[in-house]
């Protein structure tokens, strides 16, 4: 018997709205069929700008359950997640930021059975860092698509930033979630079936973003549990400024490569497998 299908849960920022858009149209083919999203946009994103995402997931046949504006302090995702799990109910929640797209071995019906099957109450995923051909910036026309304008897939959040790679992508209701949704504690998943999660993060204003971020937790304007995500953040703006303002993609250490969000990655299983069981905090 096959399960129901899951509830996708995400804490959307100001991202495009052509991207909020493709997000939308992916997680629909991947079988989503109920959405609880919630907007939350720091205090700089204009009125306008605001107004158009709304819109935008209205005409997409989505009702957001709540909108809030203020400082994104480290635990206001967490805080925003977890109000809209409750709401979702019992069964199983997808987690997924709007710049992150999934990708499944299998239907995700399929990934849920074998999960119930072996007991286990969470799937896992590990992040595919997605980025154009020259490294560059840019902002993202629809026309292109999306492996038109970000082709290349490598392994930058935890080579260059020290960032956790790591993501739960599928979890039961009952099981709490970390912050960013990295970790499960107390649940395991199975790395032999890992989920590649496109992450479509490096575009155009991505840079001012972490400039603000450093800036607003360093103030104290913006509250941190741990200087980590502000650490990233300079990883991330030293690497683009000894590079002339791109990312450096013939470094071997972030394994760039021509990837497509038709066919998991050449080689998935293993490289996958080999990062989790060396991957430690």
């Amino acid at each position: 018997m096959l399960s129901t299908p899951p509830a996708l849960i995400a804490v959307v920022g100001p991202v495009e709205p052509p991207l909020l858009a493709a997000w939308v149209r992916h997680y629909r083919w991947l079988g989503v069929e109920r959405f609880l999203i919630a907007f939350h946009f720091p205090e700089h994103v204009p009125d306008v700008r605001r107004h158009a995402l709304r819109a935008a997931v209205c005409e997409l046949g989505i009702t957001p359950s709540g909108t809030s504006v203020g400082p994104w302090h480290e635990h206001t995702n967490t805080q925003l997640r977890d109000a809209l799990r409750h709401c979702a109910g019992p069964g199983w929640h997808l987690l997924a930021d709007a710049d992150e797209f999934q990708q499944y071995p299998v239907p995700v019906a399929e990934m849920i059975a074998r999960a119930d099957g072996f007991g286990r109450r969470v799937v896992g995923g590990l992040m595919i860092d997605r980025v154009t051909a020259n490294g560059r910036l840019t902002a993202w026309r629809p026309e292109e698509g999306l492996d038109g304008a970000y082709p290349l897939g490598g392994h930058l959040t935890h080579r260059l930033l020290h960032g956790d790679p790591r993501k739960i992508v599928l979890a039961r209701h009952d099981v709490a979630v970390s912050s960013g949704n990295h970790r499960a504690p107390g649940h395991r998943p199975d790395v032999d079936r890992i989920c590649a999660v496109h992450h479509f993060k490096w575009r155009s204003g991505v840079l001012d973003d972490l400039r603000r971020r450093v800036q607003h937790f360093t103030t104290g304007l913006w509250q941190e549990h741990t200087p980590a995500v502000r650490d990233e953040a300079d990883r991330l703006l030293a690497h683009v400024g000894r590079h002339g303002g791109v990312i450096n993609t013939s470094d071997p250490r972030f394994a760039f490569r021509r990837v497509s969000m038709d066919r998991m990655p050449h080689g998935w299983n293993s490289e996958a497998r080999s990062i989790l069981d060396a991957w430690r905090p």
